[in-house]
């Protein structure tokens, strides 16, 4: 048998063993999870998630697992959703859950792929609490270190898919913590003034998560504890903007009629020079044909791929974060009702995945500019938040808990042993806690955590993996074809908007076609450039 590893079992694990229960021969999979309970995934584990937290995705866009997320729930009793304040009766399969019973749905379908595959006839090992240290790779196969002992067996592939990246626990204080898993759910945070940089669904996130331990919400109005009336949050982002929410729109997409696939490759083709500028030309014709009113409105015919995005958020700002955070819900859940598709929006969103394909053909230039301009246009779309988050939101501000601070470009963020103080032009914040909610950051070869891989790679003098169609390293000669890259921040530089179940199902796809048949094509990737 084929001997396969596969290192990290959150969703692009479990993906990656689902579809390799498609070869064609059974397999030998050893699945290797540093935490205790393989299946699960960080973003929706009981260390470092509560029942508040909500996953920004719904049934009806999560890649099914023999079974779609919706119908597992409905398999679930009565009694064990209430405890997540979910009404069986109510399910519907755009509803925003919380994260423990999605991380619940992957651990089950976990185990189920596990039945299956020995069904089928493959040879399956799963180790917990089992941290690879290492790899090791070789001419003759792959060994690893798993808990810093090398283990005696070879593997003809490995495949990483260890998720996201977040500072350990012990860079934590009991005054800041680099993000919000590291750490902040088992802390105990005085009711004292607390500064969270970052306004998006992680930023809310560490909110909640310090939030549920001075109150509670009673249908949508938070009601404080006795004694914690010192309890100030301020959520800060340079342009002080807050995340819209979640809209209706059909999914699956419908096609777009001017910048489609075939169209950006035509575009790509005739090179870099100027191709940002040709693509936000055929931009402004798909929104024109979808929504002339709204394209008028911002005067869209005037806008270039960099001041599209003061235009974008323009409305925004002028309103204030909370009064637009209100009206947006408002707007929101009338359209869901009536079942409205704002087609701007809706065409933004579709958007993104053909433009992303643009990104590793730009010059240094317009990479710099999309960067700045576009991608936080996108970003902004898609990354729009669960209704009832904001509600929450809302909820603290009227009970004079929370607010928005605008920094700017121009800051200085200073962590002292018992303090932080931010510095802009205008002021001076000082917290008590912080707590860096901006999210992942894209990493590099010096970042892997696998010394002997890391070697290896940093010989080749790329700063950043050079892989193929299918993820597998390309070089040294060592790893060709033996190791699939999968982890997510490494995969971000030509992929700004990889982070999602759908994308990890479609690089788990891609990954588990190498236990057949390596890739013959590099696909292209960016160089790194700092943040």
């Amino acid at each position: 048998m084929k001997k396969i590893a596969i290192i990290g079992s959150g969703p692009t694990g479990i993906y990656t063993f689902y579809h390799l229960l498609k070869n064609s021969t059974p397999l030998s999979v050893s699945v290797f999870e540093q935490s205790e309970d393989a299946g699960v995934g960080m973003p929706y584990n009981d260390d470092d998630n509560s029942r508040l937290m909500l996953a920004n995705i719904a049934s009806i866009e999560i890649p099914p697992i023999f079974i779609t997320y919706l119908d597992w729930l409905k398999e679930q009793s009565d009694a064990h959703l209430a405890r997540f304040k979910v009404d069986k009766t109510r399910l519907h399969d755009r509803q925003f859950l919380p994260r423990l019973l999605l991380g619940q749905y992957f651990r089950d379908s976990f185990l189920s792929i596990v039945k299956e595959a020995k069904r089928l006839g493959f040879n399956v090992d799963v180790h917990e609490s089992a941290k690879v240290t290492d790899i090791i790779p070789a001419t003759t196969g792959v060994t690893l270190s798993v808990n810093g002992s090398v283990l005696p067996e070879q593997f003809d592939l490995a495949v990483i898919a260890t998720g996201h990246v977040w500072p350990d626990e012990d860079e934590s204080t009991r005054t800041f913590f680099p993000s919000p898993w590291s750490g902040l759910m088992d802390a105990s945070i005085p009711p004292c003034r607390v500064g969270i940089m970052g306004t998006s669904l992680s930023g809310l996130d560490a909110a909640m998560a310090v939030v549920m331990q001075h109150g509670e919400f009673r249908d949508d109005k938070f009601v404080l504890d006795k004694g914690s009336d010192a309890l100030k949050i301020v959520l800060m982002s340079r342009t002080g903007i807050l995340p819209e929410a979640d809209f209706y729109c059909p999914i699956p997409y419908e096609p777009l009629s001017v910048l489609t696939e075939g169209a950006a490759e035509s575009e790509i083709a005739q090179g870099s020079d100027g191709l940002l500028d040709r693509i936000f030309t055929l931009m402004v014709k798909e929104l024109q044909l979808a929504d002339p009113t709204w394209c008028e409105k911002i005067s869209l015919h005037k806008q270039n791929a960099d001041s599209i995005r003061e235009a974008w958020f323009e409305d925004r700002k002028r309103h204030g974060p909370f009064t637009w955070a209100e009206e947006n819900l408002n707007e929101v859940e009338r359209n869901k009702r009536e079942r409205r598709t704002v087609a701007w929006r809706y065409t933004v969103l579709r958007l993104h995945e053909v433009v992303q394909e643009i990104v590793p053909h730009l010059n240094e230039r317009d990479r710099e500019r999309f960067k700045q301009g576009l991608a936080r246009v996108f970003i902004d779309n898609y990354a729009a938040i669960p209704p009832q988050s904001i509600r929450r939101l809302l909820a603290l501000r009227e009970a004079g808990i929370i607010s928005v601070a605008t920094l700017g470009d121009d800051y200085a963020l200073d962590v002292g042993s018992d303090r932080t103080a931010i510095t802009t032009q205008e002021t001076v914040y000082r917290f008590d806690v912080f707590i860096d909610a901006r999210g992942q950051k894209p990493l590099k070869t010096k970042d892997l955590p696998f010394p002997t891989l890391r070697k290896q790679l940093e010989a080749t003098g790329e700063e950043i993996p050079d892989i193929g169609e299918d993820y597998t390293l390309k070089a040294p000669d060592a790893v060709r074809g033996r190791i699939a890259f999968g982890a997510i921040p490494w995969l971000m530089h030509d992929r700004p908007f990889v982070q999602g179940l759908a994308e990890c199902a479609e690089i788990a796809e891609a990954m588990a076609k190498a236990a057949e048949k390596p890739a013959s094509r590099s696909r292209r990737r960016l160089p790194y450039i700092e943040n």
